[in-house]
């Protein structure tokens, strides 16, 4: 079943503007609103929450999940890459905006034109982008990365103290922060994160004179009060999911995928189903077709092993995965019809499919099941049941 798009004016009902949608996600702004105040209630006072954004904001929607968010009160945002914090600017974002990871000489520019904080990891970075700011009469604001054990990215202790003073003394540069990430934050034993700390400290002692620093994602944030600095990087616990082996402060999913059933078929005992005829029906059944596949994210992986929700019940995915389609069994559920929702994350009636549900049968985690939604699936953003905005 292929539906056209509706067009239709907002606010508007739900169920209005999904009518002719194959599958959509939706994301609750009410709720995310709801999780910035529940963190901001165990960060305390003088604290700040930098949201991370980066990776499309978990495959939330960048731009209408930032706007939010600085609606909710939300200090600062930060993305992965330039061209995130560019396509940002763009969309009318103003507020105080990070790249947190490698940039290039040639994205010196941008940030010069748009007022985008970069992090240096070299000197000829720095010397890129002094030389963009001078150019256009204006500052950049430029941050430091510590690596203090978790290899990725940044410079080591022993280099970051010369770095920013190297930066410090070039014109048209602004060091406004200093920072670092944990490798193991939200195991069971964290314990490195205390290495980490005493390798952090010691550097942000020796550059008293950087007003910014933040050293603290999700999990420390919420289990490590000494790592909250300045300010925190938030991610995917805005949306919902706290991390594993980390107090929950009351936290609400914002994210759900749904689809329509399009079409319900009989398959008789024996029968095989999907690509490979990998299940085969043990008696007669009826499979409902679900029109999302791996070209949305919704992983092959998943199978055989899944479910979704349809009709208040849980279903199982039979078969393979297709690009565009799955198969879920509806034998046991009465009047199952084309136009059905079905919930492949999210809540129907009592029930709740979660991101780490998912994540689990994949083996990975909520992080991965959520990025990888793709841009095929339209974005609806909700308060109240009504569609506020759409992208």
């Amino acid at each position: 079943m292929v539906r056209a798009p509706v067009t239709s004016s907002l606010p508007a009902p739900t169920d209005t503007v999904t009518r002719d949608l194959n599958a959509w996600i939706e994301v609750a702004l009410d709720r995310l609103a709801g999780n910035v105040a529940a963190i901001r209630g165990v960060l305390g006072e003088g604290r700040e929450i930098i949201a991370i954004v980066k990776g499309n904001a978990y495959g939330h929607g960048a731009v209408e999940v930032a706007r939010a968010l600085i609606e909710a009160g939300v200090e600062r945002l930060a993305v992965a890459y330039m061209p995130e914090a560019v396509a940002l600017r763009q969309a009318g974002i103003t507020a105080p905006l990070l790249v947190l990871e490698h940039a290039f000489p040639g994205d010196a520019a941008a940030a010069a034109e748009l007022d985008i904080a970069a992090t240096i990891h070299s000197r000829d970075l720095a010397d890129a982008f002094s030389a963009a700011a001078v150019e256009r009469g204006t500052r950049v604001g430029v941050q430091i990365k510590v690596d203090t054990g978790l290899r990725r990215f940044g410079v080591l202790p022993g280099e970051a103290v010369s770095l920013a003073e190297y930066c410090r003394s070039l014109p048209g540069l602004r060091v406004e922060g200093l920072f670092t990430h944990m490798a193991n934050a939200d195991d069971e034993d964290d314990s490195f994160s205390e290495i980490q700390h005493e390798r952090f400290r010691a550097v942000a002692e020796a550059l008293s004179w950087i007003p910014y620093r933040h050293a603290a994602n999700s999990a420390s944030a919420l289990r490590r009060e000494e790592l909250r600095y300045n300010g925190v990087r938030v991610g995917l616990a805005l949306h919902g999911l706290p991390p594993p082996n980390t107090p929950d402060p009351g936290l609400q999913p914002t994210l759900s995928l749904k689809a329509r059933v399009a079409r319900v078929v009989n398959v008789a005992e024996g029968e095989g189903v999907a690509y490979g005829l990998t299940w085969r029906a043990p008696r007669d059944s009826r499979l409902a077709l679900v029109p999302v596949g791996y070209a949305d994210g919704w992983r092959r992986a998943l199978g055989n092993t899944g479910d979704v929700l349809i009709g208040g019940q849980r279903c199982p995915m039979r078969g393979r995965v297709m690009m565009d389609q799955f198969l879920a069994d509806v034998s046991e559920i009465e009047g199952v019809r084309e136009g059905d929702e079905v919930v492949l994350l999210g809540e129907q009636g009592e029930l709740r499919i979660t991101a780490d549900e998912v994540a689990a049968l994949e083996s990975t985690i909520s992080w991965e099941v959520l990025a990888a939604l793709t841009g095929r699936l339209p974005r609806l953003y909700t308060r109240g049941g009504q569609v506020v905005a759409r992208a």
